[in-house]
């Protein structure tokens, strides 16, 4: 069973940045895919960005290709999403999300752990 576990969200204002950060702990961490989704209340949760086992296959949302960065450390068990240019329609509470194969989809059934989220929130 893997846990994982965000932090890093906040109040941003417009064009700022932001990093999130999660933790996870369990079966070989290198061994699976990892993602960030986002939700806003009332909606569907949405994917952000994914990347497989070793880092070689990076995916991201359309709405954020460009100005969001995943990365993993396999030493620390931990996966990154950098967030600049931040607009206010990023306003959502983001997860975290184990895959259950090495390269992850965009599909949030293929996604078998998830955090308790992190909000973030852009405003001026």
């Amino acid at each position: 069973q893997v846990h994982v576990a965000e932090s890093g969200g906040g109040l941003v204002q417009p064009g700022g940045s932001l990093t999130l950060s999660c933790a996870a702990s369990g079966r070989s961490f290198s061994s699976y895919g990892m993602g960030w989704f986002r939700q806003v209340q009332g909606k569907g949760r949405e994917f952000v960005a994914g990347i497989s086992g070793r880092g070689g296959r990076i995916t991201y949302a359309d709405s954020v290709k460009g100005r969001f960065t995943i990365s993993r450390d396999n030493d620390k068990n931990t996966v990154n999403l950098q967030m600049n240019s931040l607009r206010s329609e990023d306003t959502a509470v983001y997860y975290c999300a184990a895959a259950r194969s090495f390269y992850p989809t965009t599909r949030r059934d293929d996604f078998g752990s998830w955090g308790q989220g992190t909000q973030v929130t852009v405003s001026s």
